[in-house]
């Protein structure tokens, strides 16, 4: 379900109309819907059914306290990539024993902290690592509970700056080297082996890639355990795309040429893990970012100017690639739609900010429902690398972000001010 419709002709989250709080809380405006953000964590709670598992919402997506405080309420664990997120993740309340901390580059200050909070694993990344982990540990004089990366050469078949698990990535230790890696593990002090983590990619829209780590993973814990090393979990990692082409439905907007293919759930990827996985007798550890907070998110933006400049036209808003840099990173869709629905006519425009960036576009050729100045747009699928993405560049606060339940409202981050630039 969605929770970003029309009614009559006016886009709502949730009860409120996004022109309203535009107009109340100003613009760019992060918008999010908080029912939408359980809904999408209890369906994919619930897959699972009765076997064990635990969810580790990625932080990396969203890490706004109050959605934070939110999940952890629901029961989930979190996965962290660095000290200030697990700093967030224990603020919010998400217990020690369900965090678990991946990344490629752990400082040792990180590993030092991650230690002292007891965390549920450490996720080990390299031959180097586990020494290093191993000798912080023992200067601290505690255990460092572990699991360490596979990295399965999977094809995320997503976009190369966000697949994960090839060879040529930079995560994880080698499917053909890993056994040394745990056999290396087992004799260096302080570490106590718990499990074995994976994650191909991120934003991918087919349960094959899934399906081939959760193979690769059931048959390695049988390796694992013919070498007297017995699992307690195994972390298949996350990466469970969302569909940004068919976020926001009305029959005035006009229909745009958009993939066959639509992404697979969470729970049809939990469907698809769970035969391999289960009878490892090993609890399954889940990390979804993307697919709990992405479509529970959008940008309002208000139009600026309209020109044109030899064959093209340009829509000019005022929110900027600081704003959302997903569009010029990866030259990733959004959909955009008017707020207001006036008219029926449509006319095909670059939607652009205003940063001295000539890559500072949201849309390239992109038909819409004709906007004039003063109209307000809604930039849809933005509740996942959206405002954790954000900067000061050229100079400008970040926005404000608005979290809607039912026919209330409230601001969980303020509006930047020219004073917080300093």
């Amino acid at each position: 379900m969605s929770y970003f419709n029309y009614k009559e002709n006016e886009l709502y989250c949730e009860d409120l109309a996004l022109r309203e709080l535009a107009e109340e809380f100003g613009t760019p405006l992060y918008v999010y819907s908080k029912n939408q953000i359980l809904e999408n964590y209890r369906t994919a709670d619930a897959a699972f059914g009765e076997a064990s598992h635990l969810i580790c919402y990625a932080l990396k997506a969203n890490s706004n306290l109050p959605i934070l405080k939110l999940l952890a309420q629901e029961g989930a664990g979190a996965e962290v990539v660095s000290r200030g997120e697990l700093y967030l993740a224990r603020k919010a309340g998400f217990p020690p024993e369900k965090i678990t901390y991946a990344g490629a580059g752990k400082r040792d200050d990180e590993i030092e902290y991650a230690l002292k909070e007891s965390i549920l694993s450490l996720n080990i990344e390299s031959w180097e690592e586990l020494s290093v982990v191993s000798e912080i540990a023992q200067r601290l004089g505690v255990t460092a509970s572990i699991a360490i990366r596979i990295n399965p050469d999977i094809d995320a078949e997503s976009h190369p700056y966000i697949s994960t698990g090839r060879r040529i990535n930079k995560f994880g230790i080698d499917r053909d080297r890993v056994l040394d890696a745990y056999r290396l593990a087992r004799q260096l002090p302080n570490l106590k082996i718990l499990g074995i983590h994976a994650h191909v990619g991120s934003q991918i829209t087919t349960v094959k890639p899934f399906a081939e780590a959760a193979h690769l993973l059931a048959e390695f814990a049988q390796e694992l355990k013919a070498e007297g090393i017995d699992l307690t979990h195994i972390d298949i990692g996350g990466g469970v795309g969302v569909d940004y082409h068919r976020a926001i439905m009305h029959e005035q907007l006009p229909t745009e040429a958009v993939p066959n293919n639509v992404p697979a759930t969470t729970v049809e990827v939990v469907h698809a893990i769970l035969p391999i996985l289960q009878p490892t007798g090993c609890t399954i550890i889940f990390e979804p970012g993307r697919a709990i907070v992405a479509e529970a998110g959008v940008l309002v933006s208000k139009v600026l100017f309209k020109k044109q400049t030899g064959k093209k036209k340009f829509v000019v808003v005022d929110a900027g690639m600081n704003d959302l840099i997903r569009p010029s990173l990866y030259h990733a869709y959004h959909q955009i739609v008017p707020v207001s629905l006036r008219t029926a006519e449509t006319e095909a425009v670059d939607i652009v900010g205003p940063i001295c960036e000539t890559g500072d576009f949201f849309a390239v050729d992109r038909t819409i429902p004709v906007v004039t100045r003063g109209d307000y747009v809604a930039i849809a699928t933005v509740g996942a690398y959206g405002f954790c993405a954000t900067s000061n560049y050229n100079g400008r606060p970040r926005p404000a972000e608005i979290l809607v339940n039912g026919e209330k409202c409230r601001v969980i981050r303020e509006r930047e001010t020219l004073e917080d630039l300093l």
